[in-house]
């Protein structure tokens, strides 16, 4: 890849709304002017300036779609949590080009779900239920992008986000240090980290950039913050109890990024999304300042692992695309295994979260990549304990609401975390290990109608020890709060949901939890984790906090697991560890070192450049929130690694107002052609609908470019067992522009591959996928055109070409219709145009099943709109599809488009002079003469004799690359061409026959003969051309010695009419009579149109079921139709191309019903005859051809005159002169009639042959004899 150079745009730098001021006096600090309020986001707050125009789409999207992404960065950051979102701001503010992969969706507030179906459509859950002595069942379901992730684990179970942003989604926002005794554990920590304020500089810019300040005491009051402060001086620990920092705007403005803010409404919905634009998530701050600066960010890209790229230079980061609607999971035993990829040239950050994190490195592991043998162990739930104080004496009013009523407006729920019991210091936790943190929460609004049902089933309650002494009064009034949530919800003021406290502690564990790989699944396990002595006392102190305000403490819901023999009953929200740094410096003990650097085994030396930045570095508990120390560690890794590799962070300039919705980056990186091609699709197709799916198909190909032949090439590489399989994402961004625009392709993302080529996948990045164009190299048929780039993991660039051919073939055939829509002809080049393989691939019906159920819509603006794009494009593929399969009775074609416009006609070199020469009788015929470039005067002149309706275009067709008059002039030779009386001229309608044509003959000759000043010439003669020359030589019209050579081509002395013809020759009623009779007229015209009288018209209907000789040959031109029915089937349709055959109304005449009498009577009897009926084969006339040169060639597949009309001439000259020499037949197969001359590919396979006989009777010396063969 070339080195990108990024360009920039100037951007006005504004200070930001304000610096954070949160050092240590940060919880006593004067409450800041705060404006209360705040309201969801409209697309204008995303906007730079109000005057902005404010386009179709309602967010944000600072991501872009996976087919834009480039092969090849500088880095890569694999997630986009707090550690992905430093590591992605640091490196692009380093001029770094950065790429983000993030398995979850881009959601901008306003999209987080509020209600349980909505929210329920985004759970995924993965892992096990069981225990390891137990059955152990997988417990995967939803969809693995979803914004909620619940991982069901031995011993504990774990909860996160994904999304672009991380687990900062959802998180409670509290940003609070690890504590110095906790930095210090010499047994956990690197000695780097173990130095006092090692993290100090690190805390300072997280806290810049996220800006934390305190829940505000001008505020109003929050029920659940004062309840948690009065459980506090109950217990106590008055003194313990604050305000803790949290990452939450309660005021509009502008944050340190320059994205647009809102005050928090104070909505308590933190855990599923807050949507009223105040919650500082990674998305706000880091993730909008690395896209300002270049990063490309993309998502849906599970990566599931790493590996050193091949040249030893950076890293293959390997991932599943869940994109398009997550059509390719439908192909479930491809989707992981078929990977796409994408080249970090220099760093490559691990950042998708500790267990994503840990995943990936033991899958890479797994498969090669060398490292510690911790990975996987010493990992920890940050001793996360989730319980209720369910129904207590106070109101808490913990149960979050996105729009509460305008009468609870004076009792807000409050930001999720508000108040803090801190027990980590050293006068209330001696050992540094027995510390902890109590939180008061709030449950999201998709769970209050559950809230009740959840804390009454909830088995192990914790009741306080004078409960049986309480009051009957308040026993009541507990009863009645149950009854008020049943009957009137969970919002009612004074029910039992709203009297209950929710608590989240965090301490520490035994850092004891393990991940490992198990059937390819993760396996995540945390033993004895609830049964620790530590966690007994934690839940004492719960129970005393919740007795102390006439509470029942209730453990978390997953407690119920226990009671139902299905592990443990803990849930953690905070996993660390898996990626432990090490804190002697080696992989003996860790995974990583200070720095993030994963090690290559057990010693101290690293993978460069493979560095982790998430919380799966942190080596033991925190005891504490843990993302502020998570984001500080990522920030020093991100300092040192930037030092190391030679690159500046610019930590200076500041972003102005960023406008996410309409606005461009300050830095761009520049696209490539194709990248721009694909912008520009994606951008033409706004507002419209369209449609995607997903496409396997598998096959065969043959390495190598000895084998042209598709079916020969699969056969030989199955027996070698060369297997290929292409796995791609198709988007038609606007079914509209498909259907309309012949040069619209959809857009192809995915892979390619062939364990011939390479062990690695190929990857397809903007491919294009043509549907229904038409295939110029063949008459009447359509392909599905796939052209992509394929690129190798070793650099290497090949091109793949592969085509479906839709033709006539289909015809009334479910079985040959299913065989046209799922059979591909591959060939792969290289950039040079050389062939590396063809091949066949198919589309087997287990994945056409699995394409179909992911077949959906993409775009539009609304459901309709959408559900429209799909029909319009099933409609365009069935009528196109169908067309073919009733090919009869398709639209006839009457007059040629190409005749409109002669832009599909190839340029070609002009007759140099037209003459008219006059026979012996005073009929004129025009003769066109070429001459070459460099006139040999040792070459004979040659003339060339077209057959009946056709003149010199069928020899100088302008519509293939190399015509015979090309093909000769390039050899040297002077060509002349005649149209004669009974050829494509107004002259033949005046009746003449092929008998008068030898006059025409004649007069050529004698006129190239004159202009050339030689005696003789070579000539080629076709069809009825053929016969008059005969007829010519055989009654001495035409002196042999005029004629140092010829070839007959078709038809000479002895023609027989093909099996169809010979049936219309001999039907017992003249066929030229009736037409006649019905037509009024003796000339028949093979050109037709809608104007014509109504007989033709009947006619031009009824040749649609004419015999055509196959389904192949079936099509809808009018003229060819014609043609057939006059003449026999003039080519196989498969040897011309698309412009020959839309042309062919510019090339063929008519004939005369006289004329075409003459033809049939010569055919049926097998010999020529004068216009008196006289036989001209005797054996007087058949001296005068002795000893002259003659190639004979015919088409194996003409329907005019069998292959045998040749055959017996050349048998009656070996009869009646012996071997001769020069006197040769060639019949080639697959050919008909005219296509020997009029096919696209007769320059390779005709003309050679033709030329071989020419030059060898221009050497006298050469040696020969009769012969007849078969061109193979």
């Amino acid at each position: 890849m070339a080195t990108l150079s990024p360009s920039s745009s100037s951007q006005t730098d504004t200070p930001r709304s304000r610096t954070p001021d949160l050092p240590k006096v940060v919880l006593k600090a004067p409450p800041r002017t705060y404006t209360h309020g705040g309201t969801p986001l409209s697309p204008a707050d995303y906007s730079a300036t109000a005057s902005n125009p404010i386009s179709t789409q309602k967010y944000p999207r600072i991501s872009k779609p996976v087919p834009m992404m480039r092969p090849s960065y500088d880095c890569v950051v694999i997630g986009s949590g707090y550690g992905g979102g430093v590591a992605a701001s640091r490196c692009a503010r380093g001029g770094k080009s950065v790429c983000v992969l993030e398995l979850g969706q881009e959601r901008w507030p306003g999209e987080y779900p509020v209600s349980a179906i909505d929210a329920l459509k985004e759970l995924h859950i993965s892992g096990n239920t069981g225990e390891n002595t137990k059955e152990v069942c997988d417990m995967t379901k939803g969809d693995p992008t979803g914004l909620y992730h619940l991982i069901l684990g031995e011993g504990q179970n774990a909860f996160v986000a994904n999304g672009l942003g991380g687990t900062s989604l959802l998180n409670a926002n509290i940003f609070l240090e690890a504590d110095k005794r906790t930095m210090e554990i010499d047994s956990a920590w690197p000695e780097e980290l173990r130095e006092d304020g090692a993290l100090k500089k690190y805390y300072q810019r997280a806290r810049e950039m996220l800006q934390p300040v305190p829940y505000p005491e001008d505020h109003p009051e929050l029920m659940k913050l004062n309840l948690l402060k009065k459980q506090a001086e109950k217990t106590g620990h008055g003194d313990k109890f604050y305000r803790p920092p949290q990452t939450t705007f309660f005021e509009d403005g502008i944050n340190a990024a320059g994205v647009e803010m809102k005050a928090s409404t104070l909505s308590g919905q933190d855990c599923t999304g807050v949507n009223d634009g105040s919650k500082s998530s990674v998305l706000m701050n880091y993730l909008p300042d690395a896209w300002n600066w270049g990063a490309e960010i993309f998502c849906e890209c599970e990566v599931r692992y790493v590996k050193k790229d091949p040249s030893g230079k950076g890293y293959l980061i390997f991932y599943a695309w869940h994109g398009n609607d997550r059509n390719r999971a439908d192909f479930k035993d491809l989707f992981h295994n078929e990977l796409m990829w994408v080249h970090a040239k220099e760093l490559c950050f691990l950042a998708a979260g500790t267990l994503g994190t840990t995943e990936i490195l033991l899958r890479s592991k797994e498969i090669g990549l060398k490292m510690s043998p911790r990975v996987g162990n010493g990992m920890s739930g940050n001793g996360d304990i989730l319980a209720f104080g369910y129904n207590t004496d106070e109101t808490a009013n913990a149960l979050g609401r996105q729009n509460p009523p305008s009468d609870d407006a004076h009792r807000p729920v409050g930001p999720t975390i508000t108040g803090i019991i801190d027990m980590r210091g050293e006068d209330v936790a001696e050992n540094v290990l027995d510390g902890f943190v109590l939180e008061e929460g709030a449950v999201p609004e998709a769970l209050g109608n559950f809230l009740q049902a959840m804390l009454e089933l909830t088995p192990g309650k914790v009741y306080p020890e004078d409960n049986s002494s309480r009051s009957g009064f308040d026993r009541l009034r507990k009863f009645f709060a149950k009854a008020g949530t049943k009957m009137m919800g969970p919002y009612t003021p004074g029910s039992s949901v709203n009297r209950t406290q929710v608590y989240l502690i965090m301490s520490h564990d035994s850092n004891e939890a393990t991940l490992t790989l198990e059937e390819d699944k993760a396996y995540l396990r945390f033993l004895g984790v609830a049964r620790d002595p530590h966690v007994q006392q934690l839940n004492k102190f719960l129970a005393k906090a919740t007795h102390a305000v006439g509470g029942v403490l209730v453990n978390s819901p997953f407690y119920a697991f226990k009671y139902a023999g299905l592990g443990e009953e803990l849930i953690t929200v905070h996993p660390i560890g898996g990626a432990n740094m090490s804190y002697d410096g080696t992989g003996d003990v860790g995974v990583t070192n200070h720095m993030g650097e994963v090690f290559t085994g057990e010693g101290s030396e690293v993978h460069d450049g493979l560095v982790c930045v998430d919380g799966s570095v942190i080596p033991c508990a925190l005891g504490v929130n843990p993302f502020a120390t998570i984001t500080a560690i990522a920030e020093r890794s991100l300092d040192l690694i930037a030092k190391k590799n030679g690159f500046t962070i610019d930590l200076e300039t500041k972003n102005g107002k960023l406008d996410l919705l309409n606005g461009e980056p300050k830095v761009k990186w520049p696209l490539t052609k194709d990248m721009a091609e694909a912008q520009q699709a994606i951008r033409d197709a706004t507002g419209e609908s369209g449609v995607r799916f997903a496409e396997v198909m598998d096959g065969y190909l043959h390495v190598g470019d000895e084998i042209e032949d598709f079916k020969v090439a699969e056969k030989y590489a199955k027996g070698v067992g060369s297997t290929a399989r292409f796995f791609l994402s198709v988007d038609t961004y606007s079914t509209k522009n498909l259907v309309t625009r012949s040069d619209h392709a959809s857009i192809a993302t995915g892979t390619f591959t062939c364990s011939t080529l390479s062990r690695d996948p190929f990857m397809v990045l903007r491919g294009e996928v043509q549907f229904f164009s038409q295939d110029a190299s063949v008459s009447d048929t359509k392909n599905l055109v796939y052209k992509l780039d394929l690129l190798g993991t070793n650099g290497e660039l090949l091109h793949f070409y592969g085509y479906k051919i839709i033709d006539s073939t289909m015809a009334f055939s479910p079985s040959q219709t299913w065989k046209a829509t799922t059979t591909l002809y591959v060939t792969i080049t290289r950039t040079d145009k050389t062939v590396v393989g063809r091949g066949i691939l198919k589309i087997n019906v287990k994945n056409f099943a699995a394409e179909m159920k992911g077949f959906g819509a993409s775009g539009g603006p609304g459901t309709l709109a959408r559900l429209a794009g799909i029909k319009q494009f099933l409609s365009f593929f069935s009528l196109q599809t169908a067309a073919y399969f009733f090919s009869p009775f398709r639209t006839l074609q009457y007059i040629a488009p190409a005749i409109r416009s002669a832009s599909s006609l190839l340029p070609k070199v002009r007759s140099a002079i037209v003459t008219v020469v006059m026979a012996q009788d005073q009929v004129g015929s025009k003769v066109h003469c070429w001459n070459p470039t460099i006139v040999n005067p040792e070459l004979p002149p040659i003339l060339m004799v077209p057959g009946a309706s056709v003149d010199e275009q069928i020899f100088a067709l302008p519509t293939i690359n190399t015509n015979a008059v090309d093909f000769f002039l390039g050899k040297g030779y002077r060509v002349y061409v005649v149209t004669h009386r009974v050829g494509k001229t107004e002259i033949a309608k005046h009746g003449y026959t092929t008998y008068d044509a030898r006059l025409d003959i004649k007069a050529a000759m004698e006129h190239v003969i004159s202009s050339t000043k030689q005696e003789s010439m070579y000539c080629i003669v076709h069809c009825a051309g053929s016969v008059a020359f005969s007829m010519g030589l055989l009654d001495g019209t035409i002196p042999t010695s005029w004629v140092k050579g010829m070839t007959a081509s078709q038809v000479f002395f002895t023609p027989k009419f093909a099996t169809v013809n010979m049936m219309k020759a001999r039907s017992p009623v003249s066929l030229p009579a009736v037409y006649k009779k019905l037509a009024g007229s003796d000339w028949f015209d093979c050109v037709s149109s809608t104007n014509d009288a109504l007989v033709q018209r009947i006619t031009n209907q009824l040749l649609r079921f004419y015999p055509a000789g196959g389904l192949a040959e079936i099509c809808n031109s009018t003229t060819c139709h014609r043609s057939e029915l006059v003449f026999g089937r003039l080519w196989s349709h498969k040897n011309l191309n698309s412009a020959t055959h839309s042309h062919l109304p510019n090339i063929l005449g008519g004939v005369t019903m006289k004329a075409l009498e003459n033809l049939m009577y010569a055919g049926t009897h097998e010999t020529v005859v004068d216009n008196e009926g006289n036989g001209l084969v005797t054996e007087e006339n058949l001296a005068r051809l002795k000893d002259l040169p003659i190639l004979f060639i015919h088409g194996s597949r003409n329907a005019v005159y069998t292959p045998e009309s040749t055959e017996m001439s050349l048998a009656i000259l070996r009869d009646a002169f012996g071997p001769q020499k020069f006197v040769e037949r060639e019949v080639f197969p697959g050919y008909g009639h005219l296509d020997c001359w009029m096919g696209k590919d007769a320059h390779k396979e005709v003309f050679p042959r033709v030329l071989d006989h020419i030059e060898d009777v221009l050497r006298p010396s050469t040696k020969g004899s009769a012969s007849d063969k078969v061109t193979n």
